[in-house]
């Protein structure tokens, strides 16, 4: 239990940052407001290999742990196991991966899990009620699975869809095939049908990706952050139907019929895996890098140049939300078998934004 207190391109090295300032928009990017980002505090310890973080309408959190399946939440001074997600089968990037909480909730009671089992990933809906979650009610399978390239992270849209970004499970072919759920986002209803107005009536909304482990919404805006493979990795901005390129394209390539990242950035100084938005920034966590990028946008475009934060100051960096009182909540990601752990490992950081 942890203690309250007041894809490749994920595999160890660091390096001066290194960010690519090439935009796929017209815009120029101009500087942005002054930046300041302080750690206010650790918000909880000993957590086992966080990944899924989400808020409920009471403030607290729930957090998904990768390798064991456990569900903990985190109120009012405590953390509390909730229980686990059975079928869940770990691996050096899969698990317990994204959560999600019914928009509606509590009149909609659910939370939304994405987790690995031993044949495939799903996105499966379980109860959660007096501190309790319920046994999974699958509403989609068949999302391919591997050691790596899982994808994971769930994020409900202003719409009220449900968008899961998914891996190609390192068959970079599925990325590009209308008939996989590999290498794409996917938007669907919370009872796993393809939401309205998805290209083609399916159930994804756009391909063309490697390994999507982020995902962001400005207003009806979404965002992605994508892991490269040797060089670039990537944020994106995402649109209906359309293909970012993978396995043709890492980074900006300008291929026809492709889109290419508002940024870029060396494998060693980003390997992003959550983001999230706030007051004008995407803030993408970096496992690699082990640093907290903050990218300045509005309307769909990147407004200035990346800047970089906490850099090998806390190790790898997994998962960043904004918190209902403004504030980030950062954890860190040493304990997954590619960190190294250090005193207190895992850990939520709570971050302030001026």
């Amino acid at each position: 239990m942890g203690a309250l207190v007041a894809g490749c391109g994920d595999n160890g090295g660091d390096a001066e940052p290194s960010v690519s300032t090439r935009s796929a928009t017209s815009a120029t990017p101009s500087t942005p407001r002054a930046l300041k980002l302080e750690v206010a505090g650790t918000v909880a310890t000993g957590i086992e290999v966080p990944w899924g973080l989400t808020f409920l309408p009471d403030k607290s959190a729930l957090v998904a742990s990768r390798d064991s399946g456990e569900v903990k939440r985190i109120a009012d001074g405590r953390v509390t196991s909730v229980g686990s997600v059975p079928g869940v089968d770990s691996s050096s990037e899969g698990g317990l991966l994204g959560l999600a909480v019914d928009p509606a909730y509590p009149s909609r009671p659910y939370v939304y899990a994405y987790y690995s089992t031993s044949s495939d990933n799903r996105i499966a809906r379980l109860t959660y009620q007096n501190g309790r979650i319920g046994s999974p009610q699958v509403i989609l399978q068949g999302i391919p699975m591997a050691a790596v390239h899982n994808g994971g992270r769930l994020r409900f849209g202003p719409d009220g869809f449900l968008y899961a970004g998914t891996g190609d499970g390192t068959e970079g072919p599925n990325s590009q095939s209308d008939d996989s759920l590999g290498g794409k986002i996917l938007r669907i209803t919370t009872d796993g049908k393809a939401a309205p107005g998805n290209p083609g009536g399916r159930l994804w909304y756009s391909k063309g990706h490697r390994n999507v482990q982020g995902l962001a919404f400005d207003g009806s805006q979404l965002y992605a952050a994508e892991f490269g493979q040797n060089t670039w990795d990537e944020l994106n901005v995402i649109t209906a139907g359309a293909n970012y390129g993978w396995p043709a394209a890492e980074g900006v390539s300008q291929l026809d019929g492709m889109v290419d990242p508002v940024a870029q950035w060396r494998t060693s100084d980003a390997s992003p895996s959550g983001i999230t938005f706030a007051q004008g920034y995407i803030f993408m966590a970096g496992l690699r890098g082990q640093r907290l990028w903050a990218i300045p946008v509005a309307d769909g475009r990147r407004t200035g140049e990346p800047v970089a934060f906490f850099t090998n100051q806390f190790g790898r960096l997994r998962t960043v939300e904004a918190a209902p009182d403004g504030s980030l909540w950062l954890t860190t990601s040493n304990t997954d078998g590619r960190g190294t752990p250090r005193a207190g490992d895992d850990r939520i950081l709570r971050v302030t934004i001026s």
